[in-house]
């Protein structure tokens, strides 16, 4: 085996993890329209985010993919082109945990809720208390809200523009909170204030649960976090200190043991990301002749 077919065997096992974390990912969140551009082209393959952030990531690849060839001149290791700038984008995301969109569902609503009791308390109807609700509107559903509003201002059945709203949101947490106001709309708001106001005492009981629950799935992450942290800071300080140590990973052998050593620890990571994501949980509030 020569060193020339180790070092294209282990860049295309990186290579192939690169795809693999690729296909992994449940859904591709969909392609923006922007305007055809020198960069679209490698905005539209990378997944590059827009603004700032995407500048940032050219920043950082542009860096590791330097870092990559300085690591592979001074170490003999070839793979470490694709692996510097693999490990540089993806630790980051890899390492953290992700974000349950419910916990940030349930306070917006909470608060919206409580804001619609207020409201409803002084005799407004349930279409008033909505229109007065989007000034102070969390920021989480503000965009439905607002085009809840928009719908109900063009003369909407309340009852279609509140399942819209629901559709909107797309969360089994928000449709007690929508069925709860579709019924106080037919009832013309009798009753609605004090049941939107037990309605945000059980939102307040539920966010208590799913707070410790994400406080428990942070956990894994704190200590997988500090135990890369240790263990790079060990193997720098040892290549540094011993380079004679890795001596072995020169070798064409090496660099396809090497190539397998990463494939394994980012193939662990993604693994513990995909079993710390929550499933979608079934809606109740789901139009007739929709199919989900």
């Amino acid at each position: 085996m020569t060193a020339g077919f180790a070092a294209v065997a282990g860049l295309l096992v990186v290579a192939g993890l690169v795809v693999g974390i690729g296909g992994l990912r449940r859904q591709w969140p969909p392609a923006r329209q922007r305007p055809s551009a020198t960069g679209s082209s490698w905005a539209r393959w990378t997944r590059r985010p827009p603004g700032a952030r995407g500048r940032r990531r050219d920043l950082i690849l542009s860096a590791s993919v330097l870092v990559g060839f300085a690591a592979a001149a001074v170490s003999g290791w070839v793979v470490a082109i694709v692996a510097a700038p693999l490990l540089a984008l993806g630790l980051p995301y890899l390492l953290r945990l992700p974000q349950a969109r419910d916990v940030h569902l349930l306070e917006g609503l909470d608060r919206w809720v409580r804001s619609l009791a207020a409201t409803l308390a002084t005799g407004r109807s349930v279409t008033d208390a909505i229109r007065m609700s989007r000034r102070t509107a969390p920021a989480v559903i503000s965009a439905e809200l607002a085009m809840l509003v928009t719908r109900l201002d063009s003369r909407w059945d309340t009852r279609e523009a509140l399942q819209r709203f629901a559709d909107d949101l797309d969360s089994a947490d928000a449709d007690p909170v929508v069925a709860a106001l579709m019924l106080a709309a037919d009832r013309g708001a009798v009753g609605a204030s004090a049941t939107l106001g037990e309605l945000a005492e059980s939102i307040q009981d539920q966010l208590k649960g799913r707070r410790l629950i994400e406080t428990e799935r942070s956990k894994p992450y704190v200590v997988v976090r500090q135990v890369t942290i240790i263990t790079m800071i060990t193997l720098v300080g040892v290549f540094v200190l011993s380079p004679g140590f890795f001596s072995a990973y020169r070798s064409p052998v090496g660099q396809v043991v090497l190539s397998v050593l990463i494939v394994a620890y980012i193939g662990s990571l993604v693994l513990m990301r995909r079993r710390a994501k929550q499933p979608p949980r079934e809606r109740i509030l789901v139009a007739k002749g929709a199919h989900r």
